[in-house]
This record gives structure tokens, sequence and C-alpha cells, in this order.
């Protein structure tokens, strides 16, 4: 009888040690952003709450932009078309990853009436810039997949925040007593 029951309660044992490390092997297999530097992980990590989170992705995204910019107008000596889609693709990571806590944001509830209107107006602003380089930029043929894929995250979050605008709910109202 011991025995029976000790070789149910070590079966229990290493179900429950199973369990237990199951959540930690998939953590350790989840990738990183690549796309954000440790400082910029860093930041998102120790932002407060899901709107300031929302800006932050934004300000990468915009660094990008302007990063890419650069390299198109200053071409690097080594590694100019591997640069130039790197940071399109850490663009178009940072604005999905905005517009995936706009959604995120709503669901709970959040006050994320701030990041909404900065993803509204920042997604037009970079539309006009990923045009003009999708239609008549130089070495296009170079990042053309890439910013293609850019134009429509783009325009897809645009549409999402949106909608997101009619969705989120409304500032508290101050009553006077």
């Amino acid at each position: 009888m011991k025995k029976v029951f000790l070789d149910a309660l070590l079966s229990v044992i290493a179900v429950a040690g199973i369990c237990c490390a199951l959540p930690a092997c998939t953590a350790a297999q989840r990738p990183d952003k690549d796309y954000l530097s440790s400082v910029e992980a860093a930041k998102i990590r120790d932002a407060e709450t899901t709107n300031e989170r929302i800006k932050l992705f934004l300000t990468f995204a915009e660094d990008r932009l302007t990063k890419f910019q650069y390299e198109l107008e200053h071409p690097s000596s080594n590694k100019h078309t591997e640069m130039l889609n790197y940071l399109m693709n850490s663009y178009i990571g940072c604005v999905d990853d905005a517009a995936d806590l706009i959604q995120l944001g709503l669901e709970k509830q959040d006050n994320i009436r701030q990041g909404i209107d900065l993803m509204a107006t920042k997604s037009k602003d970079f539309l006009e810039i990923l045009k003009k380089y999708s239609t008549s930029g130089p070495e296009l043929e170079v990042y053309k997949d890439n910013i293609d894929d850019a134009v429509e995250g783009t325009e897809d979050a645009q549409r999402e925040a949106e909608k997101a605008k009619k969705k989120a709910a409304p500032p508290p109202v101050r009553r006077k007593n």
C-alpha cells in the first residue's frame, strides 16, 4: 500500500515539475524583439501605462524612418542594402507593436486616447514619407518589398486608430458640486 501511494505521489510531483518548467521553456524560446536596442527595450519595460508604451513605439518608429531617409541620402560603404531593409523592418515592427498595444488598451479599457491620437497623426506623416519613397525612391528595387509592407502596415494602423477613437472610453467627466 505504501509503495502504491509513494508511486502515485512521485507521479504527481513529476507532473507538477513538468508543468512548472513549461512556462520557463516557452519563455526561453520566445524571441526578443531584435529591432529594439537594450535601452529601448528597457524603456518599454519601465513604462507604467499602455499609453506610454504606444508613444514610445511610435517614437522608435519615427526614429527608424528618419534613419532610413538618412541612409538613402548618405549611403554607407558597407552593408547599405542590409541597413535599409533592417531599418524598414524595424519601423514595421514598431508600428505593429503600437497598433497591438492600442487593441490591448481597448480590451483592458485603459485610458489610451493620447496614444490613439498620436497614432492617427503620426501614421499620416509616416504614410506621406513612405509613399514618396515607394513610388520614386532611390535604389527602390533594393527595399521595394519592405516598403510596400510598411505602407500596408501603416495604413492598417491608421484605420485601427480611427476605429479605436470611436471605441475608446471617453475621458472622465468632473462634476462640480
